[in-house]
């Protein structure tokens, strides 16, 4: 009797809730179902209250356990510096599923969001792998290394249970004087839509990716942080609006809106730019999430008002970030709603994106940290990764002929920035501004000197002192100290600071070669100290791992970073960008190279022999170089553009066109980077398809505006494939959204699903069946004409 009584007091608590306790049976619980059918049952059962909670936002320090649990909170993040004690790995998964405990005691257990400024790697975790700000990244040019930059960071930051990041920062930076600068990947919209391809590592690895900050915080007059962008809507679309357009073709999770203004009007309340262009004409289906407090700077004064809230709310915004004020927030918001000022459609809409993606990726199934992961952050591989992005990032600007250093001799190496993490890391290093020092572990620039050169004498004074003619060379690194937004920007000068300035002294007048190496987020004023100077590397903020910037000094990676900003002769040509007609110290797009292989590298491996050849696959083999260095592994690419690297003398094609003749190349690198100066090449000519030997069966679930697909594929053949590719053309607006089971993408209207691993063999008479979400507008016509592996297929 008593348990019954216990039964029926919680149903009647249930229901006073609105809510109702969710049971294993329940659909949206259920993974299998479609994404849009598990959003629509969870929200069926979703009370108001419930709702406001998903859209709501809180920072850690503000928000226990007990409060996610109590106010249904949806997500949860750290600021800026804001980290568990201590500061580990470990400590950060222990905080965050302490956290989404409390969100999985809710009756409807919604797991809850935590959200982190990944910015650079998992910048807030002392011992994480910290890579290159963008401005760097936007310096290699390498479009694959910035995913791979991407995955590396995923990992790390599932591994402490955080599951969405905001960046990347896709601002198109037009002023050096901005604060932000070194978050841009470059000033002109090219760069970051190129380098977008970051998103692609960090959703590929589970994590939410955030395109920010929409739309044009790098063009505001003056560079002023959370300013104003002064200029045409035709400027604002051709400068700062592709990069957003390039991340919602990647499918990006969220968008968060920026703190500036455009043409006087906060971007926090454009209704226009963010229901209008973002979610309307661009298509965007993930969920926008405000910046820090940022919906109360829409009316300006000390905290929000209700009418900012529902400014904010109907403009578009569909999570708010509202650190402290949270409770208020909800309160508010409610009251809002209740007197219709904010509609239950635009409450139901915001929830319903919020839900879609943590549905889609799984929170759900995997609400914790995943643990296998905690051990890898900081890891020896994932710095490896970093040094090789640190490589591709220096910029030589200068060289007389000194560089690449010599392993051998007397080197002097003076300069406040050589010997210290914090330094070359920059803002955004385990504290909000980032800070000089030893704040987390990884190699100085001096360090990699000193290993990169053990023959060397090698010997260091930051002030330069001591330096005389018995040294052959001088290195000084110099630059800047950490900053981040607001505290960044420089209105005024853009020079080097006093004590590299008198450090500099003290090494020209000992006589002896001058190369600096510049740490720093932006272009400089330099042009009145670049004669003295016998060498100019930009290294811009490598983050951790300062070997990267050795190999580079001493030859063991040839520079091929390219400028992504254009270098001032002056502070008072700023704002100064390519195409403006200003004359540069150095153009967009300048770099230098050494003109020599690096000492040592591979030679040319052996000719690729071509093997198993049929029409969509086939095997090389080659022979390791009889020359230089042994060969650490072997790129492979097609037509120039690198598809693998392996450690081996052998790489299986897959995937390949029937009936088409295609070129690769195998370039053997050493343990170093250093790749070989020459290539072997071979040409791979694979058979026409075979004839018809597929039938497809392709079913779709409409629903309002969005639908859900599979195709069914069976081998009719007689003969086992090894692996797989579908194609299709949609007759009418659709665009794949999410694919699973196989490997899902789309170029204009057609479609390309090829095999996962697991499901890559189809033996005859066997069938495959993969799946996807969609969207369209218009009609919803179906596909009429499928072809596997080039062959027509029937359609069952």
């Amino acid at each position: 009797m008593r348990r019954l009584l216990v039964t029926i007091a919680v149903l009647a608590a249930a229901t006073l809730s609105g809510a109702r306790p969710a049971a294993a049976a329940e659909p949206y619980l259920d993974p299998s179902l479609p994404v849009p059918q598990r959003v629509a049952d969870l929200m069926s059962r979703m009370s108001l209250d419930e709702k406001l909670g998903q859209m709501t936002q809180a920072e850690r320090g503000s928000a226990s356990a007990a409060d996610v649990t109590q106010y249904r909170l949806g997500s949860i993040l750290s600021g800026g510096g804001s980290a568990p004690s201590p500061n580990t790995a470990a400590a950060w998964a222990d905080m965050t599923d302490g956290l989404q405990r409390g969100a999985l005691a809710t009756p409807l257990k919604i797991p809850l969001l935590y959200g982190s400024d990944a910015v650079h790697g998992h910048n807030n975790v002392v011992g994480a792998t910290i890579f290159p700000h963008n401005i760097g990244l936007g310096a290699t040019r390498d479009p694959a290394l910035a995913q791979q930059v991407g995955r590396v960071t995923a990992d790390e930051v599932r591994g402490t249970g955080v599951q969405w990041t905001f960046s990347p920062c896709l601002c198109v930076a037009r002023n050096d004087r901005w604060g932000r600068t070194y978050e841009s990947f470059g000033e002109k919209p090219e760069l970051p839509v190129s380098m977008a391809t970051i998103i692609d590592g960090y959703q590929g690895g589970g994590v939410l990716a955030t395109a920010k900050h929409y739309v044009g915080d790098g063009g505001t007059t003056g560079g002023v942080d959370q300013g104003d962008t002064q200029i045409s809507e035709a400027d604002l679309r051709a400068i700062h609006l592709p990069p957003f357009q390039e991340a919602i073709r990647r499918n990006v999770a969220s968008v968060m809106i920026s703190f500036s203004s455009w043409n006087g009007q906060k971007m926090h309340g454009n209704d226009y730019l963010i229901n209008g262009v973002l979610k309307g004409e661009l298509g965007f289906t993930g969920f926008v999430v405000s910046d820090w407090n940022g919906i109360d700077q829409i009316e300006g004064g000390e905290g929000f008002t209700a009418s900012e809230v529902r400014r904010a709310v109907n403009a578009g915004i569909d999570m708010v970030m509202v650190p402290t004020a949270w409770k208020s927030f909800i309160t508010t918001l409610r009251g809002e709603v209740q007197a219709g000022r904010v509609t239950q459609a635009r409450i139901d809409d915001a929830v319903r994106r919020i839900l879609t993606k943590k549905f889609e990726y799984g929170l759900f199934e995997r609400p914790f940290a995943d643990r296998t992961l905690t051990g890898t952050v900081g890891n020896a591989a994932h710095r490896q990764v970093a040094r090789q992005a640190v490589r591709e990032s220096q910029v030589l600007l200068k060289n007389t002929g000194v560089l690449p250093l010599a392993k051998s001799g007397r080197i002097f190496v003076a300069g406040k920035s050589a010997d210290d993490i914090g330094l070359q890391s920059g803002g955004w290093t385990v504290s909000w501004q980032g800070a000089a020092g030893n704040t987390t572990p990884g190699t100085t620039i001096l360090q990699g000197i000193r290993a990169a050169a053990p023959g060397a004498t090698v010997t260091y004074n930051a002030s330069g002192s001591g330096i005389d003619r018995s040294y052959g060379v001088a290195v000084a690194v110099v630059g800047e100290t950490p900053y981040a937004e607001g505290q960044g920007d420089r209105p005024g000068s853009l020079g080097l600071d006093a004590t590299d300035l008198q450090t500099l002294s003290t090494l020209k007048a000992s006589g002896v070669p001058v190369v600096v190496v510049l740490v720093s987020g932006r272009p400089l004023d330099i042009a009145a100290q670049l004669p003295d100077w016998s060498a100019l590397l930009a290294a811009w903020l490598p983050g951790t791992e300062g070997s990267g910037v050795a190999d580079v000094l001493f030859g063991d990676y040839a520079p091929t970073g390219k400028l992504p900003v254009t270098w001032m002769q002056s502070a008072s040509q700023e704002p100064i960008n390519d195409g403006d007609g200003k004359p540069s110290l150095f153009p967009y797009g300048f770099g230098l190279t050494y003109t020599t292989t690096p000492p040592g590298a591979p030679g040319q491996p052996g000719t690729p022999v071509v093997s198993a050849v049929t029409s969509t696959s086939a095997t090389l083999t080659w022979t390791a170089p009889t020359s230089g260095t042994a060969a650490a592994t072997y790129r492979i690419d097609r037509s120039g553009t690198p598809v693998a690297t392996v450690p081996t003398t052998s790489y299986q094609l897959t995937g390949l066109t029937p009936g088409s003749t295609t070129t690769y190349t195998v370039t053997a690198i050493d343990a170093a980077g250093n790749a070989g100066p020459a290539s072997a090449a071979v040409t791979v000519t694979t058979p026409s398809a075979p004839s018809s030997s597929c039938a497809v069966t392709y079913a779709v679930n409409d629903w309002g505006g969005g639908f859900t697909g599979s195709v069914t594929i069976k081998n009719t053949g007689s003969a086992t494939l090894s692996s797989w590719t579908l194609a299709f053309t949609f007759p009418g607006n659709q665009q794949v959204t999410q694919g699973w089971s196989a490997i899902w993408s789309q170029s204009a209207a057609t479609v390309t699903v090829r095999n996962e691993s697991y499901n890559g063999t189809l033996a005859p008479g066997a069938t495959v069946t993969a799946g996807f979400n969609g969207s369209y507008s218009g009609a919803n016509p179906r596909p009429t004409a499928f072809t596997l592996n080039g062959a027509t297929c029937t359609l069952a």
